[in-house]
């Protein structure tokens, strides 16, 4: 039998970095810093701050820390994850978090790139560094 990336429940758990093909060591985002201001943003053609256009690319890690979190389930059957993550760079981004059911994710997690998985939609996918606690769920 063939996984498709959910489990019974509808909630799109999505596979690990244990699963991934690639390692850790290629991954990473690609970034823009504006040469006039300095600002760092994420798929932009222009600066946010200033409007300029001269843009030089930059490679982040992809590691990050979620700001807001959101349980979607618009379109699809399937329960996702959308959260915003802030990287240490100085940009925010919507990505989706996968390997935790949705409504684990909470603001303060630590996030990283998953290896060698794109989502078809062209957004980032991202994963939790620490596994969520059950304990504190009750």
């Amino acid at each position: 039998m063939f996984s498709t990336g959910t489990d019974v429940t509808g909630i799109d758990v999505g596979p690990t970095a244990r699963d991934a093909a690639e390692p850790h060591g290629t991954e990473g985002l690609v970034y823009q810093v504006c040469r006039w201001c300095g600002t760092a943003s994420f798929r932009k053609l222009l600066c946010p701050v200033c409007a300029s256009s001269d843009l030089e690319s930059e490679h982040s890690d992809g590691h990050g820390v979620v700001v807001r979190s959101n349980v979607v389930n618009r379109y699809s059957r399937v329960m996702r994850n959308e959260s915003l993550v802030r990287f240490p760079e100085g940009f925010v981004y919507r990505c989706r978090i996968v390997g935790a059911a949705p409504h684990l994710v909470t603001a303060g997690d630590r996030v990283r790139p998953v290896g060698g998985m794109t989502s078809e939609a062209g957004e980032v996918v991202l994963e939790l560094c620490d596994p969520p606690r059950m304990s504190d769920w009750y």
